[in-house]
């Protein structure tokens, strides 16, 4: 039986966790994925310039651990560029360490151990006609009234405005991704999204569900939340269409 893996300790989950090449449509590229704690790896040895000895210790693991996770790490920062690919900084086996040093007793999910949140969810974006649950979603992501960001661990709800995107003439998409993106949502539920709104949202590490319309935005998360919402792998909406 193999021995199970020692969680790596980071000391902070990259800001952004997806970059992909300038003007290749996502529907091209081929994707790689770095780990959280291969993200780390490289933060210490190759920005902090610290010994693998000591950033071994920083991660809590051996020096041989870190070396064979650095490697890596390496080896799929340069497949992404010499290459070409999409590069994703998602999973692996870690935990996020405290200010104090230690992990926190808090039961917080950057403080788990990656393999226990694959089924946990951050904020989701819900492209809305208005502030509540009872409000109908609007299937226009890119000129809807309005985003209720919800928060599935917490259940509390926040509405965001969309009214800058709105009075934008071209570009309203892109302008709706940042604003969902800065809202720290990881899942946005619409209707229709077009090809560069979509490329925004899939480089801000935000999975989108589509074709969504008809519901409140109450059962668009309940449709999530009971996995019967498909993450999308392209967009539905043409360039130069209203959404």
């Amino acid at each position: 039986m193999p021995r199970p893996r020692k969680c790596r300790w980071v000391q902070n989950k990259p800001p952004i966790a997806y970059f992909k090449p300038r003007g290749v449509p996502m529907r091209e590229l081929t994707e790689v994925n770095l780990t959280v704690e291969g993200a780390e790896a490289l933060r210490l040895a190759d920005l902090e310039s610290l010994s693998h000895q000591a950033a071994a210790e920083r991660m809590k693991v051996s020096r041989h651990t870190f070396g064979r996770v650095l490697a890596e790490a390496r080896r799929v920062v340069a497949e992404a560029v010499v290459l070409g690919r999409a590069l994703r900084i998602d999973g692996g086996d870690y935990a996020v360490r405290s200010r104090k040093g230690q992990p926190s007793s808090k039961p917080d999910r950057n403080d788990l151990p990656a393999k226990e949140l694959e089924n946990d969810m951050n904020k989701i974006a819900i492209s809305s006609e208005g502030p509540t649950l009872d409000d109908l979603l609007d299937p226009r992501f890119g000129r809807a009234g309005g985003f209720v960001i919800y928060d599935p661990e917490t259940k509390k709800i926040e509405y965001l405005n969309n009214g800058t995107a709105q009075s934008m003439g071209q570009g309203a998409g892109i302008q709706a991704a940042e604003t969902v993106a800065k809202a720290g949502a990881r899942v946005l539920l619409t209707g229709y999204v077009g090809p560069k709104a979509f490329q925004a949202l899939a480089a801000a590490g935000v999975k989108v569900g589509q074709d969504l319309e008809g519901l409140t935005v109450g059962q668009a998360i309940e449709r999530y939340e009971s996995g019967q919402v498909e993450i999308a792998d392209g967009p539905n909406r043409e360039q130069g269409g209203r959404a």
